[in-house]
């Protein structure tokens, strides 16, 4: 079997693993950098590399819209089409389709939608998203799955049903897991007893991961700890825990605490773009006046190219002049700056001194934001 996780140390709720692929090892806990359209933006593979990066996301319904998931198939499947040859995770498609309020129509069965690229119609459905992330080859994919308002418990019943059923569907459309590791989702918003009813039944299916959807989507951070609390511990402790779209420093630290292994967001890099920084002090603007003539790096003790060769002045004239390369050495110092917060978390998990340095490291990040 090409898929597997190892469970290597705990410490608490938290642990450090190993996710063996096809396409190589992700060691957790671990964030994945999101490649929307078969590119995390601004940033080349070589570069993901350089910073530690072991494992993608890329996105089912824009791929689906352009440039379509039978030509990524045709051309050698993603990881040829995009030249990283990591593993690579492609979400499900639905969190982008039910976002879509204003211009889709949901049922039972599944959801039509608008393009928002030309506007024709399209229909997704469990089996329609299991055949095209098939043709994309990812490693590991995503059941489709509805993405409620956290916090409207009528609607949050009926996504939950929906989701249980689709998951049902994707199971039996892609039953083999050896080439592509299908996760399923659980949801259920902030309502505990919903949680634990998704997930009852989602293990019932026996699915080689799991990810917690529908948080971070509206709830306060208070909400989101709390919910975790309660629905981390639904899930198999021998499984994968994937906790989906989440990227603020703090939010990983709390989670990884509460026995989450994989992340993805675009945060690192929508930041970036617009001149906002990770430092150990909290977030930063670096096109604020006070950084004008500011020759120390963005962060003294980090190893990124950005860091270890620019100063905080250049990087403001960048932003303010707004050049392209200003979001390209933003982005590789943001991603760089979650992928080491996970190295260090995981060795603080084998040196059995996490709560010490989640503690110092939330103690410090926090002061400023």
């Amino acid at each position: 079997m090409t898929f597997y996780f190892e469970r290597l140390k705990t410490q608490g709720a938290a642990r450090a693993g190993i996710l063996h692929t096809p396409h190589g090892d992700i060691l957790t806990p671990v964030f994945a950098p999101v490649g929307t359209q078969a590119t995390v933006k601004a940033v080349p593979p070589r570069d993901l590399r350089e910073v530690g990066t072991s494992l993608v996301l890329s996105n089912t319904y824009h791929l689906h819209l352009r440039p379509g998931s039978d030509l990524v198939r045709d051309l050698g499947g993603l990881h040829q089409f995009m030249q990283w040859q990591g593993p690579i995770l492609t979400d499900s498609g639905g969190f982008q389709v039910f976002s879509l309020a204003h211009i889709n129509r949901i049922d039972d069965d599944g959801v039509t939608f608008q393009s928002h690229i030309d506007g024709s119609r399209h229909r997704f459905t469990p089996e329609v998203s299991m055949a095209i992330q098939e043709n994309l080859g990812a490693d590991i994919i995503m059941a489709f799955d509805q993405c409620p308002p956290p916090t409207d418990r009528a609607v949050v019943e009926t996504a939950v049903a929906r989701t249980s059923d689709w998951a049902a569907r994707c199971r039996e459309a892609h039953p083999d897991d050896a080439r592509q590791a299908l996760f399923g989702i659980q949801q259920g918003g902030i309502f505990a007893d919903l949680r634990e009813q998704s997930s009852a039944f989602l293990r019932g299916l026996d699915f080689p991961g799991y990810a917690i959807g529908g948080l971070a989507v509206g709830e306060s951070k208070a909400e989101m700890y709390a919910t975790l609390d309660q629905c981390v511990p639904m899930l198999p402790e021998d499984k994968p825990r994937y906790l989906m779209g989440v990227g603020a420093p703090d939010d990983l630290a709390q989670a990884v605490k509460r026995g989450i292994d994989i992340f993805d967001c675009v945060l690192p890099t929508r930041l970036a773009r617009h001149g906002a920084v990770f430092t150990p002090d909290g977030s930063i603007n670096i096109g604020r006046e006070l950084f004008k003539r500011d020759e120390r790096p963005l962060d003294a003790d980090c190893d990124c190219y950005c860091c270890q060769n620019f100063s905080r002045a250049y990087l403001r004239h960048l932003v303010k002049a707004k050049e392209l390369l200003g979001h390209y050495l933003l982005s590789v110092h943001n991603i760089r700056f979650l992928i080491r917060l996970m190295e260090e978390m995981r060795r603080a998990i084998f040196e059995e001194r996490l709560e010490a340095y989640t503690q110092c490291f939330l103690e410090r990040y926090l002061q400023t934001v």
